[in-house]
């Protein structure tokens, strides 16, 4: 494979902020009367508001807010917390190393626009992605390759020149589904068997190099 593009998940992959996502969603389905001992009572990786199109009828709720409305106090509450939320070790220096090599470098993420600016604020990580693409730009979020593609497109570069690094089931079926091979980062070694159809599992991004990516 002649690599020309590495596309990067935002939530748990960039950021090291799975905690606080859970959190967040716990919080709300609290307020609704709903109590969970799950870390993360959420499917990571599709979307808060499809979240909450899959809470609704698991846990029976009966609310008169919307999904829109759901959707925005979890955002809300996840906000709140924006300051416990770090980058993961070593992805700086590692998407630095990529566009050092020629590489493009795209983010793609199910997450809304909103709330990707305030973190890029936050974390100042303005300008560190050649193309950006986020949920509001496609019909269907992960595990629909969509988003993918769509960055693909926007990049100019075919989707099997393409490698995605994700931590999602969801996000690691998109991107085989898109024809791009997929590298996974795992939180610990049951998060890992989550991620086995990624080509590639990893715990840090000091495991990778630019060289290394190619061969994947």
């Amino acid at each position: 494979m002649k690599l020309l593009a590495v596309i990067f998940d935002l939530d748990g992959t960039v950021l090291d902020n799975e905690d606080e996502y859970g959190i967040a969603f716990r919080e709300v389905l609290f307020k609704l009367g709903e109590k969970t001992d799950s870390e993360f009572p959420h499917t990571q990786g599709i979307g808060v508001e499809e979240n909450w199109q899959r809470l609704i009828p698991k846990y029976k709720i009966k609310t008169k807010k919307s999904i829109e409305e759901l959707s925005k106090e979890t955002q809300e509450a996840y906000l709140k917390m924006l300051s416990r939320v770090t980058l993961k070790e070593g992805v700086r220096n590692f998407i630095q190393d990529i566009k050092d090599s020629g590489i493009f470098v795209a983010l793609a993420t199910s997450n809304t626009w909103p709330t990707v600016e305030q973190v890029f604020d936050t974390l100042d990580l303005e300008g560190i992605f050649d193309v950006m693409t986020t949920g509001e730009e496609v019909k269907y979020k992960k595990p629909d390759p969509e988003i993918f593609l769509l960055t693909a497109q926007k990049l100019g570069v075919d989707p099997e020149n393409c490698l995605v690094i994700e931590d999602t089931e969801a996000g690691i079926k998109a991107a085989k589904d898109a024809k791009m091979s997929a590298v996974a980062i795992a939180r610990d070694s049951k998060h890992a068997k989550v991620l086995k159809e990624a080509k590639k599992v990893i715990y840090d991004y000091g495991e990778l190099s630019p060289d290394m990516l190619t061969s994947i």
